[in-house]
C-alpha cells in the first residue's frame, strides 16, 4: 500500500461520490485533459472511462509515478517532474481540460505561477477543476472589503473567472486532512486589462498587502515616488487599507505604474 508523504502535501480523494461530481463538471469525451497530481489514480480511472481523446498526468513522486504506470494503460502520457518546474504553455499543442487535487502545501504557487506565465493572445486551457485547502480557496474568490481579500484574489480574478463548486470534508481523503477542501471552477476572461509584465501586478500588490492593516499611504508613495496625482486620477484614498481596494483599481494602479515606467 502506497502511504501518503506529508512533505508532499498528499491526500488521496477516495469518496467515489465526490470523484463523479468532479468528473460530470465538463464534457470529457474526446478532450485533452491535464491531471496534476493523480495520486493512487482515483480520479484518472474515472477520467478514462469518458473517453478523452488524450490524458497527461504529472506526478512528482516515484513510487506513485510507478504505481500509475503499472496500473493504467499504456495510452496515458506520463510526467514525473515537479509541476512548478514545468513549461504548462508547451505541454500539448491542442488546449487542455485540466484537474488537479493540489498539493496544500504548494497550490498558491502552482496557480500563480499558471496566471502569470499565460499568454495574452492564447490559453492553454479551456478550464481549471481545481481543489485547494477551504482557507486557500476562500481567498482566491474573496472580495474587496473582506478579511481574506488580498494579492491572491487580485491575480487571479485578472486573468480567470472563478466559481466555487463544493466544500468537502476530510473523511472524503486518505489520509484525512485537518481541514475542509474546496474544489473551485476557473475559466479564462476574453476581456482583461493587458500589462506589459504581469510580474508587475504581483509586485504592486505584494508591496501593498505587506503590511495590510496600515493605510496605503507608504506603499503607495514607495511605488510612485510621493506622486499624489496618480491618486486623484483614480479616486483612491490614500488613508484606505489595502483591502479596501477593490480589483480594477488594482489593476489601473499597474498600468500607470508601467506607463511612469514606460
Amino acid at each position: 500500500m502506497i502511504k501518503a508523504k506529508k512533505s508532499l502535501g498528499q491526500n488521496f480523494l477516495i469518496d467515489q461520490n465526490i470523484i463523479n461530481k468532479i468528473i460530470d463538471l465538463v464534457d470529457i469525451k474526446n478532450k485533452n485533459i491535464l491531471e496534476i497530481g493523480p495520486g493512487t489514480g482515483s480520479l484518472t480511472l474515472e477520467i478514462l472511462k469518458k473517453k478523452p481523446k488524450k490524458i497527461i498526468l504529472v506526478e512528482k513522486d516515484d513510487k506513485l509515478f510507478d504505481l500509475l504506470k503499472d496500473k493504467l494503460n499504456k495510452d496515458v502520457e506520463f510526467i514525473n517532474k515537479d509541476v512548478l518546474k514545468i513549461d504548462e504553455n508547451n505541454l500539448n499543442k491542442q488546449i487542455l481540460t485540466v484537474f488537479g487535487n493540489l498539493p496544500y502545501n504548494i497550490s498558491t504557487e502552482i496557480l500563480s505561477k499558471w496566471i502569470l506565465n499565460l499568454s495574452p493572445k492564447k490559453v492553454w486551457f479551456n478550464c481549471l477543476v481545481l481543489m485547494f485547502q477551504k482557507e486557500v480557496a476562500n481567498r482566491i474568490i474573496s472580495k474587496f472589503n473582506t478579511k481574506d481579500y488580498g494579492r491572491l484574489a487580485i491575480l487571479a480574478n485578472w486573468r480567470l473567472n472563478i466559481k466555487k463548486i463544493m466544500d468537502i470534508k476530510p473523511n472524503s481523503f486518505q489520509p484525512r486532512p485537518k481541514v475542509e477542501s474546496t474544489v473551485l471552477f476557473f475559466e479564462p476572461k476574453k476581456n482583461f486589462m493587458k500589462f506589459k509584465n504581469a510580474k508587475n501586478l504581483e509586485k504592486i500588490t505584494r508591496i501593498f498587502f505587506m503590511h495590510r492593516r496600515k493605510i496605503i499611504k507608504k506603499p503607495f508613495n514607495q511605488l510612485f515616488n510621493n506622486n499624489e496625482n496618480i491618486a486623484s486620477e483614480l479616486g483612491i484614498d490614500l488613508n484606505l487599507r489595502p483591502q479596501n481596494l477593490d480589483f480594477n483599481t488594482y489593476y489601473e494602479l499597474t498600468k500607470k505604474y508601467e506607463f511612469l515606467r514606460s
